[in-house]
Order: C-alpha cells, then structure tokens, then sequence
C-alpha cells in the first residue's frame, strides 16, 4: 500500500508530520492510499483514536481526502484547509462584527489619483522590458523604511501582503520543510503554509507579539521560516514591543540560518511604533502592503529583503505576471505623495473604538485582547457555543477556529465601523454568551 515508506509516530501531530514530509518528498504520491486507521494503529502501538486525529489534520491541512469505506488517499495536490467557509452566515438584521474589513469612510478617495495615472500612461505608455518597480513608489517606500529602521535592500511590488509571503516561502523552501507561524494568527497564511507542501509550527502570542521560547522552541526544533505580524496582528490586535523585539532577535541571532518574514500590513492604521527584526538573519523580507489603509481591492505590498531573497522573488515574478501594474503603483505613489491617508486620525478611530470595547468587556468580568489595528480577540471556554449565542442576540462574530492551530478557543470581533451607542450592547451580549447556558424545561 505504502510501497518502502513506513510512517512513524507515536503522537497524533507526530504521524501526521510523518506523512507530510513523505508527500513533501515525493514517497508518498498523488491519489496513494493509506492504512485503514485501525491498521495503523496497530502497526504503531497507539490507540486508534490517535491515528483518527492525525488522519484528521491531515485532512484539514489537504494533504489527504477521505472517502468512506474506500479509505483516505493522498490528494492530488495540496490544498487549503477549507479554513475561510468556517464562518457565520450573517441573516437579515444581525449586526456583521466579523468581517476583518477597513471602515470605508476612514479610506480615501481614489479617483483623482487613478486619473492623473493614467494621464500619464497615456503619454508614456509601459512596455515590455520597462522597469517593474516605479521610480516614485520605490523612492517614497524606501523612505518610509528607512525611517522606521528596516534594513537597506532592494525592493519589489508584489500583489498584497499574502502573495509576498508565498514567494519569499517558496524562493528558498522545499515541500516538507517547516514553517513557524503565529498561533492565532492570519488564517490566510494558516492555510498557505500547507497549500505549497510546507508544514506549520504553532508559536504563542501574547500582546507583545510571539513568544520568544516558543519561537526558539520551534526554530531547535527544525523550522526553517519564521512568520512575523509586527503590528495589528490578526486576530489578537499583538504589536511587537520593543523589549520583545530584542528578545526575538536574540533567539534570531542563535539561529541566523532561519528565513524570517515581517509583515507589517497595518501602516498606516496604527500608532504604535515599529520595532523591525530584519536584519538578523541571512534570508530576511519585509512586507508592506496597502489594502487596509487605501482600501483591500489595491492589490498592492512593496516588499524589501536580502539580496538573494529579493533577487529570486523579481525573477520568478518575471515568469509568470512579469510586474504589478504600473498604472497601480503610480496611483498608489500618488496617494502617498498627497498624504491621502491622516494615519494618526485613522489609528485614533480604531484605537477609540477599540479601547471602549475591551474597557466595556473589563467592566463585566471579560478579558478580551487588542492593542492594536481594528480587531479584538476574546478568549472564551466555548467557542460554537458563544459565536451561536451572539448570532442569536443579533452579533455576527468570527470563529476563532479560522485563526487557531493549537492555540485556545477565541472569538475575533472587528470594531472598525463599531459606532459608540453599540459598545454596551455589544459587550452585554458577549458577557452573557461567555456565561452558563440557560437552564432548559422539558416539562
């Protein structure tokens, strides 16, 4: 069944590990089939129960599909977890506090940004063979990091902070290889990960960004990538201190042969301070992206790095799209240029809105978390339960599970359009939805 590969484990995440990094090699192919669980477990010396779970990861990340009594297989490529239809149907009348979108009246007009460039295309048209970086856009980004202490590199565009990420992973891994990830952390790269036949290590996160134990923990243990939110992290809101900044760079300095990633996606929404870790290591990149300042269908990040790093990013980007559009990133230049964006008044909405949500949950016995961005993580002992008791009092909240590998359940509610007079209301119905379930009369 298996041909010479034997899967090992005695734990379920260590079967499953044994499994991924035999697809990732190639030992185990497209569509092979594996043991009936029970089989397995034998073969093991565990509980069959174990086995189960693994099986069920294995799933979840899309390695394997199942298919009742004929038994589970390898898929025919990786796949995404599915993680993104865990959600909640909103009905008609129930308040959406889960979308993770930007206020739109915080974000800026963009028509006379996209008129003037393409006024300008239309008397230099781009080419085949013209530069893929505009001249403006680097010049103005180059600035702004090197203000905020990022390492001097070359620069690229990319579309977006999620299509940086999987070109950096991919310059330098090989499917199997592990990647250490924020736990809760952006579901979108949960589920990137395991899409290009990489494997996740969870790693805590507290307000102050990861924790460096874990992130040593994960790095001794064979990771070779580190995935960073340096601000707003989502969902917990987390932005790196400078004190955890300091630590992670030492556990960065034991390791220098790891790829770091910094994603700094919230410019422009937050007013607390930078504290990059670029720099460190050999193979680093730094990504900044526009869409939760300027608005999520500009598909748009700079993204600056190593030598190496940059350089294989700019040419399999040449292979396949060639550039970002140079109509984009001109209008985008031009916003920065207009200062379109008051990035301390749109920090300051966020962050009022913030603070009287946690304050008004402090008040009723709630802890909840969200030093930064547009989001607040609650934790809760019951996550189904709480999300279905808010649906039914009218608050639509994201389920933790789409943010979460190992990490504790939690809720994510986004307050950027959270308007004053719905705070009390807000938090009276998650206080109650953290409590004990009513009592039921079947008489």
């Amino acid at each position: 069944m298996l041909g010479e590969y034997r899967i090992e484990g005695r734990r379920a995440a260590e079967i499953a590990a044994s499994v991924e990094r035999a697809v990732g090699a190639g030992d185990l192919e497209p569509g092979q089939l594996l043991p009936p669980m029970r089989e397995l477990a034998v073969e093991l010396g565990v509980n069959p129960n174990t086995v189960a779970a693994a099986y069920r990861t294995l799933r979840e990340r899309g390695v394997i599909e199942t298919a009742g009594r004929r038994g589970s297989r390898v898929r025919s490529a990786p796949a995404t977890t599915g993680r993104d239809h865990i959600r909640v149907d909103v009905p008609e009348g129930v308040r959406d506090v889960s979308s993770g979108n930007p206020d739109p009246a915080l974000l800026p007009p963009l028509a006379r940004a996209f008129t003037e460039a393409t006024a300008q295309v239309d008397l230099e048209p781009v080419l085949y063979g013209d530069v893929a970086v505009e001249p403006e856009l680097a010049r103005i980004a180059r600035a702004g990091l090197n203000a905020a202490g990022v390492p001097d590199g070359p620069l690229a565009v990319v579309s977006g902070s999620l299509d940086a990420v999987e070109r950096v992973l991919l310059a330098h891994l090989k499917p199997g290889d592990a990647v250490a990830v924020e736990d809760p952390g952006w579901g979108r790269t949960l589920d990137l990960v395991p899409a290009l036949g990489l494997r996740t290590v969870p790693v805590g996160v507290d307000d102050e960004g990861p924790l460096p134990e874990g992130v040593r923990a994960a790095l001794e243990a064979g990771a070779r990538a580190l995935i960073v939110t340096d601000r707003a992290q989502n969902p917990t809101g987390a932005a790196v201190s400078a004190a955890r900044a300091g630590a992670l760079r030492a556990v960065l300095r034991e390791h220098p042969g790891t790829l770091l990633i910094e994603d700094d996606h919230a410019h422009g929404i937050v007013d607390v301070p930078l504290h990059p870790l670029a720099g460190v290591t050999r193979h680093w990149a730094f990504v900044r992206s526009v869409a939760k300042a300027y608005g999520p269908d500009l598909r748009l990040a700079v993204l600056t790095g190593d030598t190496v790093t940059v350089d294989r990013v700019r040419g399999r980007q040449r292979l396949g799209p060639g550039w970002v559009s140079r109509i984009l990133q001109r209008a985008v230049a031009r916003l920065w240029a207009d200062g379109a964006v008051d990035a301390r008044a749109v920090a300051a909405a966020y962050g009022e809105r913030r603070d009287a949500l946690i304050g008004a949950l402090a008040e009723r016995g709630v802890t909840a978390h969200g030093r930064s961005g547009m989001n607040v993580w609650v934790p809760v002992p019951d996550e189904t339960g709480a999300v279905a008791r808010l649906l039914h009092a009218g608050w639509a909240v994201a389920p933790g599970a789409r943010f979460r590998l190992s990490a504790p359940p939690g809720i994510r509610i986004t307050v950027s359009t959270l308007a004053p007079k719905e705070t009390g209301p807000l938090a009276d119905a998650v206080a109650a939805a953290l409590g004990p379930a009513p009592a039921r009369s079947y008489v």
